[in-house]
Protein backbone atom coordinates (compact mmCIF):
# COMPACT_ATOMS: atom_id res chain seq x y z
CA UNK A 1 0.00 0.00 0.00
CA UNK A 2 1.06 3.55 -0.64
CA UNK A 3 2.06 5.38 2.50
CA UNK A 4 -0.19 8.22 3.54
CA UNK A 5 0.98 11.66 4.53
CA UNK A 6 2.83 11.75 7.83
CA UNK A 7 4.48 14.36 9.99
CA UNK A 8 8.14 14.63 10.94
CA UNK A 9 10.04 17.01 13.15
CA UNK A 10 12.87 18.92 11.44
CA UNK A 11 15.60 21.02 13.04
CA UNK A 12 15.43 24.65 11.90
CA UNK A 13 19.19 25.02 12.35
CA UNK A 14 20.73 22.05 10.55
CA UNK A 15 17.83 20.25 8.81
CA UNK A 16 18.01 17.04 10.88
CA UNK A 17 14.65 15.20 10.87
CA UNK A 18 13.13 12.85 13.42
CA UNK A 19 9.76 11.03 13.53
CA UNK A 20 9.17 12.35 17.04
CA UNK A 21 9.73 15.65 18.77
CA UNK A 22 13.04 16.12 20.59
CA UNK A 23 13.95 18.91 22.96
CA UNK A 24 17.50 19.02 21.66
CA UNK A 25 18.71 18.29 18.13
CA UNK A 26 21.14 15.33 18.24
CA UNK A 27 22.92 16.62 15.11
CA UNK A 28 23.80 20.24 15.98
CA UNK A 29 22.88 20.36 19.67
CA UNK A 30 20.36 23.23 19.37
CA UNK A 31 17.59 23.40 21.95
CA UNK A 32 13.94 23.90 20.96
CA UNK A 33 14.71 23.90 17.23
CA UNK A 34 12.61 20.86 16.19
CA UNK A 35 9.60 21.96 14.16
CA UNK A 36 6.82 19.74 12.87
CA UNK A 37 6.09 19.52 9.16
CA UNK A 38 3.99 17.25 6.95
CA UNK A 39 5.47 14.84 4.42
CA UNK A 40 3.14 14.29 1.46
CA UNK A 41 1.94 10.93 0.19
CA UNK A 42 3.83 9.19 -2.57
CA UNK A 43 2.67 10.02 -6.10
CA UNK A 44 3.67 9.38 -9.69
CA UNK A 45 6.69 7.12 -10.12
CA UNK A 46 6.99 6.52 -6.38
CA UNK A 47 3.39 5.25 -6.20
CA UNK A 48 3.97 2.99 -9.20
CA UNK A 49 7.11 1.55 -7.62
CA UNK A 50 5.20 0.69 -4.45
CA UNK A 51 2.21 -0.84 -6.27
CA UNK A 52 4.36 -2.76 -8.78
CA UNK A 53 2.82 -1.10 -11.84
CA UNK A 54 4.91 0.26 -14.69
CA UNK A 55 5.65 3.96 -14.16
CA UNK A 56 4.28 6.21 -16.90
CA UNK A 57 6.09 9.47 -16.11
CA UNK A 58 5.35 12.94 -17.39
CA UNK A 59 5.81 14.36 -20.86
CA UNK A 60 9.10 16.37 -20.90
CA UNK A 61 8.81 20.05 -21.72
CA UNK A 62 11.76 19.75 -24.13
CA UNK A 63 13.11 16.57 -25.75
CA UNK A 64 16.58 15.23 -25.07
CA UNK A 65 19.19 16.51 -27.52
CA UNK A 66 22.36 14.74 -28.76
CA UNK A 67 25.30 16.10 -26.81
CA UNK A 68 27.09 17.12 -30.00
CA UNK A 69 24.27 19.53 -30.86
CA UNK A 70 24.39 21.37 -27.53
CA UNK A 71 25.50 24.98 -28.04
CA UNK A 72 28.63 25.43 -25.92
CA UNK A 73 28.41 29.21 -26.05
CA UNK A 74 25.65 29.11 -23.44
CA UNK A 75 28.28 28.07 -20.87
CA UNK A 76 30.79 30.77 -21.83
CA UNK A 77 31.62 33.04 -18.93
CA UNK A 78 30.97 36.79 -19.04
CA UNK A 79 33.26 39.29 -17.34
CA UNK A 80 31.79 41.09 -14.32
CA UNK A 81 34.09 44.08 -14.82
CA UNK A 82 36.06 43.26 -11.64
CA UNK A 83 39.23 41.34 -12.42
CA UNK A 84 39.74 39.84 -8.96
CA UNK A 85 36.18 38.50 -8.89
CA UNK A 86 36.57 37.07 -12.39
CA UNK A 87 39.77 35.32 -11.24
CA UNK A 88 37.95 33.48 -8.46
CA UNK A 89 34.89 32.68 -10.60
CA UNK A 90 37.09 31.32 -13.37
CA UNK A 91 37.28 34.16 -15.95
CA UNK A 92 33.76 35.45 -15.23
CA UNK A 93 30.18 34.53 -14.44
CA UNK A 94 28.36 31.90 -16.49
CA UNK A 95 24.83 32.72 -17.76
CA UNK A 96 22.19 30.86 -15.78
CA UNK A 97 24.51 30.19 -12.84
CA UNK A 98 23.78 30.88 -9.19
CA UNK A 99 26.60 32.26 -7.03
CA UNK A 100 26.34 32.32 -3.24
CA UNK A 101 28.64 34.80 -1.48
CA UNK A 102 29.02 34.20 2.24
CA UNK A 103 30.81 36.26 4.84
CA UNK A 104 30.63 37.74 8.32
CA UNK A 105 28.46 40.80 8.98
CA UNK A 106 30.18 44.03 8.06
CA UNK A 107 32.91 42.49 5.92
CA UNK A 108 31.62 44.25 2.80
CA UNK A 109 29.53 41.72 0.87
CA UNK A 110 26.78 44.19 -0.01
CA UNK A 111 29.29 46.88 -0.98
CA UNK A 112 31.16 44.51 -3.26
CA UNK A 113 28.01 43.24 -4.99
CA UNK A 114 26.75 46.79 -5.44
CA UNK A 115 30.04 47.53 -7.19
CA UNK A 116 29.53 44.42 -9.33
CA UNK A 117 26.04 45.61 -10.30
CA UNK A 118 27.41 49.05 -11.16
CA UNK A 119 30.23 47.67 -13.32
CA UNK A 120 27.85 45.21 -14.99
CA UNK A 121 25.31 47.90 -15.91
CA UNK A 122 28.10 50.06 -17.35
CA UNK A 123 29.17 47.52 -19.97
CA UNK A 124 27.68 46.98 -23.41
CA UNK A 125 26.11 43.75 -24.61
CA UNK A 126 25.88 44.06 -28.36
CA UNK A 127 24.24 47.37 -29.16
CA UNK A 128 22.48 47.69 -25.81
CA UNK A 129 23.67 48.27 -22.25
CA UNK A 130 23.37 45.52 -19.67
CA UNK A 131 20.79 45.93 -16.93
CA UNK A 132 21.14 44.77 -13.34
CA UNK A 133 18.47 44.37 -10.65
CA UNK A 134 19.61 44.67 -7.04
CA UNK A 135 17.06 43.33 -4.55
CA UNK A 136 17.66 44.33 -0.94
CA UNK A 137 15.63 42.65 1.79
CA UNK A 138 17.73 43.85 4.74
CA UNK A 139 18.07 47.57 4.08
CA UNK A 140 15.78 50.24 2.76
CA UNK A 141 16.13 51.57 -0.75
CA UNK A 142 17.33 54.89 0.68
CA UNK A 143 20.21 53.25 2.56
CA UNK A 144 21.40 51.43 -0.55
CA UNK A 145 21.04 54.66 -2.54
CA UNK A 146 23.35 56.47 -0.09
CA UNK A 147 25.92 53.69 -0.33
CA UNK A 148 25.77 53.77 -4.12
CA UNK A 149 26.33 57.53 -4.05
CA UNK A 150 29.31 57.15 -1.72
CA UNK A 151 30.89 54.46 -3.88
CA UNK A 152 30.05 56.16 -7.18
CA UNK A 153 27.81 53.26 -8.24
CA UNK A 154 24.86 55.26 -9.54
CA UNK A 155 23.92 54.06 -13.03
CA UNK A 156 20.75 54.53 -15.09
CA UNK A 157 20.57 50.82 -15.94
CA UNK A 158 21.03 49.68 -12.32
CA UNK A 159 17.61 49.06 -10.79
CA UNK A 160 16.92 48.77 -7.06
CA UNK A 161 14.03 47.05 -5.29
CA UNK A 162 13.50 46.73 -1.55
CA UNK A 163 11.49 43.51 -1.34
CA UNK A 164 11.43 40.43 0.88
CA UNK A 165 8.59 38.56 -0.86
CA UNK A 166 9.96 36.14 -3.44
CA UNK A 167 6.86 36.34 -5.62
CA UNK A 168 7.21 40.12 -5.89
CA UNK A 169 10.87 39.68 -6.85
CA UNK A 170 9.83 37.34 -9.66
CA UNK A 171 7.39 40.03 -10.79
CA UNK A 172 10.21 42.58 -10.96
CA UNK A 173 12.29 40.14 -13.02
CA UNK A 174 9.43 39.55 -15.47
CA UNK A 175 8.87 43.28 -15.82
CA UNK A 176 12.49 44.51 -16.16
CA UNK A 177 14.11 41.49 -17.87
CA UNK A 178 17.52 42.17 -16.22
CA UNK A 179 20.70 40.46 -17.37
CA UNK A 180 21.94 40.16 -13.75
CA UNK A 181 20.01 39.63 -10.52
CA UNK A 182 21.47 40.22 -7.04
CA UNK A 183 19.53 39.17 -3.93
CA UNK A 184 20.69 40.50 -0.55
CA UNK A 185 20.19 38.28 1.33
CA UNK A 186 18.76 34.80 0.82
CA UNK A 187 18.07 34.37 4.56
CA UNK A 188 15.75 37.38 4.63
CA UNK A 189 13.63 36.38 1.63
CA UNK A 190 10.25 34.75 2.22
CA UNK A 191 8.47 32.29 -0.08
CA UNK A 192 4.69 32.25 0.20
CA UNK A 193 3.10 28.88 0.88
CA UNK A 194 6.17 27.45 2.62
CA UNK A 195 6.09 26.78 6.34
CA UNK A 196 8.64 28.33 8.66
CA UNK A 197 10.13 31.74 9.22
CA UNK A 198 12.51 33.55 6.89
CA UNK A 199 16.02 32.22 7.39
CA UNK A 200 14.87 28.79 8.54
CA UNK A 201 15.75 25.57 6.79
CA UNK A 202 12.48 25.22 4.88
CA UNK A 203 12.34 28.85 3.75
CA UNK A 204 16.01 29.08 2.80
CA UNK A 205 15.79 25.86 0.83
CA UNK A 206 12.62 26.95 -0.97
CA UNK A 207 13.95 30.42 -1.82
CA UNK A 208 17.27 29.10 -3.12
CA UNK A 209 15.62 26.34 -5.13
CA UNK A 210 13.16 28.79 -6.73
CA UNK A 211 15.93 31.25 -7.64
CA UNK A 212 18.05 28.41 -9.04
CA UNK A 213 15.14 27.33 -11.25
CA UNK A 214 14.70 30.92 -12.41
CA UNK A 215 18.39 31.13 -13.35
CA UNK A 216 18.37 27.85 -15.27
CA UNK A 217 15.19 28.60 -17.21
CA UNK A 218 15.87 32.25 -18.03
CA UNK A 219 19.67 32.21 -18.36
CA UNK A 220 19.99 35.17 -15.98
CA UNK A 221 22.96 34.81 -13.59
CA UNK A 222 22.01 35.33 -9.95
CA UNK A 223 24.26 36.45 -7.09
CA UNK A 224 23.05 35.65 -3.58
CA UNK A 225 24.30 37.02 -0.28
CA UNK A 226 24.45 34.49 2.56
CA UNK A 227 25.11 34.98 6.25
CA UNK A 228 27.51 32.77 8.18
CA UNK A 229 27.27 31.21 11.61
CA UNK A 230 29.77 31.51 14.45
CA UNK A 231 31.78 28.58 13.13
CA UNK A 232 32.07 30.20 9.68
CA UNK A 233 29.60 28.00 7.78
CA UNK A 234 26.79 29.33 5.62
CA UNK A 235 23.84 29.95 7.90
CA UNK A 236 20.75 27.80 7.50
CA UNK A 237 22.08 24.62 6.32
CA UNK A 238 24.64 23.27 3.97
CA UNK A 239 21.81 22.40 1.60
CA UNK A 240 22.21 25.89 0.13
CA UNK A 241 25.75 25.01 -0.94
CA UNK A 242 24.45 21.96 -2.81
CA UNK A 243 21.75 23.90 -4.65
CA UNK A 244 23.96 26.66 -6.06
CA UNK A 245 26.75 26.46 -8.64
CA UNK A 246 29.41 28.57 -6.94
CA UNK A 247 30.08 29.28 -3.25
CA UNK A 248 32.42 32.15 -2.40
CA UNK A 249 33.66 33.19 1.03
CA UNK A 250 34.42 36.87 1.58
CA UNK A 251 36.63 37.26 4.63
CA UNK A 252 38.71 39.89 6.34
CA UNK A 253 40.02 41.12 9.67
CA UNK A 254 38.15 43.94 11.38
CA UNK A 255 41.49 45.59 12.16
CA UNK A 256 42.73 45.42 8.57
CA UNK A 257 41.44 46.91 5.33
CA UNK A 258 42.41 43.79 3.35
CA UNK A 259 39.62 41.48 2.17
CA UNK A 260 40.08 38.03 0.64
CA UNK A 261 37.58 36.30 -1.67
CA UNK A 262 38.01 32.52 -1.78
CA UNK A 263 36.18 29.87 -3.77
CA UNK A 264 34.72 27.01 -1.73
CA UNK A 265 32.76 25.38 -4.55
CA UNK A 266 32.90 26.13 -8.27
CA UNK A 267 31.30 24.02 -11.00
CA UNK A 268 32.94 26.13 -13.70
CA UNK A 269 36.51 26.47 -12.47
CA UNK A 270 39.08 25.81 -9.77
CA UNK A 271 38.57 26.53 -6.08
CA UNK A 272 42.17 27.43 -5.29
CA UNK A 273 42.11 30.98 -6.67
CA UNK A 274 42.07 33.95 -4.31
CA UNK A 275 40.86 37.48 -5.01
CA UNK A 276 42.24 40.43 -3.03
CA UNK A 277 40.31 43.60 -2.22
CA UNK A 278 40.88 46.61 0.01
CA UNK A 279 38.21 48.36 2.05
CA UNK A 280 38.36 52.10 1.45
CA UNK A 281 36.18 55.06 2.36
CA UNK A 282 34.68 55.13 -1.14
CA UNK A 283 33.99 51.40 -1.36
CA UNK A 284 35.87 48.16 -1.92
CA UNK A 285 38.62 48.29 -4.51
CA UNK A 286 40.36 45.33 -6.09
CA UNK A 287 44.07 44.82 -5.39
CA UNK A 288 45.64 43.06 -8.37
CA UNK A 289 49.12 43.16 -6.76
CA UNK A 290 48.65 42.50 -3.02
CA UNK A 291 52.26 41.56 -2.19
CA UNK A 292 53.13 45.19 -1.48
CA UNK A 293 50.57 45.27 1.35
CA UNK A 294 52.56 42.68 3.31
CA UNK A 295 55.98 44.32 3.02
CA UNK A 296 57.42 47.21 4.99
CA UNK A 297 58.39 50.09 2.75
CA UNK A 298 61.90 50.80 3.98
CA UNK A 299 65.07 51.77 2.19
CA UNK A 300 67.09 48.98 3.83
CA UNK A 301 66.22 45.76 5.65
CA UNK A 302 66.49 46.02 9.47
CA UNK A 303 67.75 43.20 11.65
CA UNK A 304 65.20 40.64 12.80
CA UNK A 305 63.42 40.66 9.43
CA UNK A 306 63.18 38.05 6.67
CA UNK A 307 61.06 37.99 3.52
CA UNK A 308 59.47 34.79 2.23
CA UNK A 309 56.92 33.87 -0.45
CA UNK A 310 53.74 32.15 0.75
CA UNK A 311 51.15 30.43 -1.42
CA UNK A 312 47.51 31.34 -0.95
CA UNK A 313 45.85 28.79 -3.19
CA UNK A 314 47.76 29.12 -6.46
CA UNK A 315 48.67 32.74 -5.82
CA UNK A 316 52.17 33.59 -4.52
CA UNK A 317 52.30 36.43 -1.99
CA UNK A 318 55.42 37.95 -0.48
CA UNK A 319 55.30 38.04 3.31
CA UNK A 320 57.62 39.75 5.76
CA UNK A 321 58.40 37.92 8.99
CA UNK A 322 59.75 39.90 11.94
CA UNK A 323 61.30 38.55 15.14
CA UNK A 324 62.19 40.36 18.36
CA UNK A 325 64.02 38.79 21.32
CA UNK A 326 64.39 40.41 24.73
CA UNK A 327 65.64 39.13 28.07
CA UNK A 328 62.86 37.36 29.94
CA UNK A 329 62.05 38.88 33.35
CA UNK A 330 60.81 35.49 34.61
CA UNK A 331 62.01 31.91 34.41
CA UNK A 332 59.37 31.06 31.82
CA UNK A 333 60.15 32.88 28.54
CA UNK A 334 57.17 33.92 26.45
CA UNK A 335 56.55 32.93 22.86
CA UNK A 336 54.11 35.40 21.28
CA UNK A 337 53.12 34.63 17.67
CA UNK A 338 50.95 36.73 15.35
CA UNK A 339 49.98 35.71 11.83
CA UNK A 340 51.92 32.40 11.92
CA UNK A 341 51.34 28.89 13.22
CA UNK A 342 51.68 29.23 16.98
CA UNK A 343 52.75 25.57 17.27
CA UNK A 344 55.49 25.65 14.63
CA UNK A 345 57.27 28.85 15.69
CA UNK A 346 58.40 27.53 19.12
CA UNK A 347 59.56 24.35 17.38
CA UNK A 348 61.65 26.35 14.89
CA UNK A 349 63.18 28.36 17.74
CA UNK A 350 64.07 25.12 19.54
CA UNK A 351 65.74 23.72 16.40
CA UNK A 352 67.64 26.99 15.97
CA UNK A 353 69.02 26.60 19.51
CA UNK A 354 69.75 22.87 19.41
CA UNK A 355 71.02 22.41 15.83
CA UNK A 356 72.53 25.79 14.96
CA UNK A 357 73.84 26.95 18.34
CA UNK A 358 71.80 30.18 18.38
CA UNK A 359 70.52 30.14 21.94
CA UNK A 360 67.04 31.50 22.46
CA UNK A 361 66.63 30.20 26.00
CA UNK A 362 65.97 32.80 28.63
CA UNK A 363 64.56 35.28 26.10
CA UNK A 364 61.04 36.33 25.28
CA UNK A 365 60.39 35.83 21.56
CA UNK A 366 57.87 37.89 19.60
CA UNK A 367 57.37 36.69 16.02
CA UNK A 368 54.84 38.27 13.66
CA UNK A 369 53.99 38.99 10.04
CA UNK A 370 53.56 42.48 8.58
CA UNK A 371 50.28 43.88 7.31
CA UNK A 372 47.98 41.44 9.09
CA UNK A 373 48.83 38.54 6.76
CA UNK A 374 48.12 35.04 8.07
CA UNK A 375 50.40 32.23 6.92
CA UNK A 376 50.04 28.64 8.04
CA UNK A 377 52.25 26.69 5.65
CA UNK A 378 55.63 25.21 6.74
CA UNK A 379 57.46 27.04 3.92
CA UNK A 380 57.84 30.03 6.28
CA UNK A 381 59.92 28.06 8.82
CA UNK A 382 63.23 29.20 7.34
CA UNK A 383 62.12 32.84 7.38
CA UNK A 384 61.26 32.53 11.09
CA UNK A 385 64.64 30.93 11.85
CA UNK A 386 66.70 33.48 9.89
CA UNK A 387 64.74 36.45 11.23
CA UNK A 388 65.36 35.20 14.78
CA UNK A 389 69.06 34.60 14.09
CA UNK A 390 69.27 38.10 12.62
CA UNK A 391 67.69 39.56 15.77
CA UNK A 392 70.13 37.65 17.97
CA UNK A 393 73.14 38.79 15.96
CA UNK A 394 71.71 42.31 15.51
CA UNK A 395 72.70 42.02 11.87
CA UNK A 396 70.27 42.30 8.95
CA UNK A 397 69.96 39.80 6.13
CA UNK A 398 71.32 40.85 2.72
CA UNK A 399 69.05 43.29 0.89
CA UNK A 400 66.57 41.99 -1.70
CA UNK A 401 66.78 38.40 -0.46
CA UNK A 402 63.91 35.94 -0.04
CA UNK A 403 64.11 32.67 1.88
CA UNK A 404 62.03 29.50 1.46
CA UNK A 405 62.05 26.18 3.25
CA UNK A 406 60.58 23.90 5.89
CA UNK A 407 62.77 23.26 8.93
CA UNK A 408 62.91 19.71 10.31
CA UNK A 409 63.69 18.69 13.87
CA UNK A 410 67.12 17.43 12.79
CA UNK A 411 67.99 20.86 11.43
CA UNK A 412 67.50 19.88 7.78
CA UNK A 413 65.82 22.16 5.24
CA UNK A 414 63.02 20.35 3.46
CA UNK A 415 61.75 21.16 -0.01
CA UNK A 416 58.50 23.07 -0.56
CA UNK A 417 56.14 23.02 -3.57
CA UNK A 418 55.88 25.66 -6.31
CA UNK A 419 59.41 27.01 -5.80
CA UNK A 420 59.73 28.41 -9.33
CA UNK A 421 56.37 30.17 -9.11
CA UNK A 422 57.37 31.72 -5.78
CA UNK A 423 60.71 32.88 -7.11
CA UNK A 424 59.10 34.33 -10.22
CA UNK A 425 56.90 36.53 -8.01
CA UNK A 426 59.95 37.63 -5.97
CA UNK A 427 61.86 38.45 -9.14
CA UNK A 428 58.94 40.47 -10.48
CA UNK A 429 59.02 42.62 -7.35
CA UNK A 430 62.72 43.35 -7.66
CA UNK A 431 64.37 40.76 -5.42
CA UNK A 432 67.78 39.51 -6.51
CA UNK A 433 68.75 36.60 -4.21
CA UNK A 434 66.98 33.55 -2.83
CA UNK A 435 67.82 30.86 -0.28
CA UNK A 436 65.98 27.63 -1.10
CA UNK A 437 66.19 23.98 0.02
CA UNK A 438 68.81 21.83 -1.67
CA UNK A 439 67.48 19.80 -4.57
CA UNK A 440 64.67 22.21 -5.43
CA UNK A 441 65.65 21.98 -9.12
CA UNK A 442 65.16 25.64 -9.92
CA UNK A 443 65.83 26.26 -13.62
CA UNK A 444 63.99 29.29 -14.96
CA UNK A 445 64.83 32.24 -12.74
CA UNK A 446 66.89 35.38 -12.89
CA UNK A 447 67.64 35.32 -9.17
CA UNK A 448 70.90 34.30 -7.58
CA UNK A 449 69.78 31.01 -5.98
CA UNK A 450 71.63 29.66 -2.95
CA UNK A 451 70.68 26.11 -1.95
CA UNK A 452 70.93 24.96 1.67
CA UNK A 453 70.50 21.42 2.98
CA UNK A 454 70.67 22.33 6.69
CA UNK A 455 69.88 25.30 8.84
CA UNK A 456 73.60 25.88 9.38
CA UNK A 457 74.08 26.12 5.60
CA UNK A 458 71.25 28.64 5.35
CA UNK A 459 72.79 30.78 8.07
CA UNK A 460 76.13 30.67 6.25
CA UNK A 461 74.48 31.66 2.96
CA UNK A 462 73.15 34.90 4.49
CA UNK A 463 76.38 35.39 6.53
CA UNK A 464 74.86 35.12 10.00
Amino acid sequence: MVKKARSVHECSECGYSSPKWLGRCPECGSWGSMEERTVGAATGAAKAAVSGAAPTGLTPTSPAVPIGKIVASTATSISTGIGELDRVLGSGIVPGSVVLMAGEPGVGKSTLLLEVASRWSSMKEGDSTRTALYVTAEESAGQVRLRAERTNALKDTLYLAAESNLDVVFGHVNQLKPSLLIVDSVQTMHAAGVEGVAGGVAQSRAVTAALTTLAKTSGVPILLVGHVTKDGNVAGPRVLEHLVDVVLNFEGDRHSSLRMLRGIKNRFGATDEVGCFEQQSDGIKEVPDPSGLFLSHRGSTPDGTAVTVAMDGVRPLLAEVQSLLVDAPSKNPRRVVTGLDANRVPMVLAVLSARAGRATQGKDAYVATVGGMKVGEPATDLAVALATASALAKKPLPDKTVVLGEVGLAGEIRRVPNVERRLAEAERLGYEKAVVPAGSGVKKTGLQVMEASTLVDALAAVKL
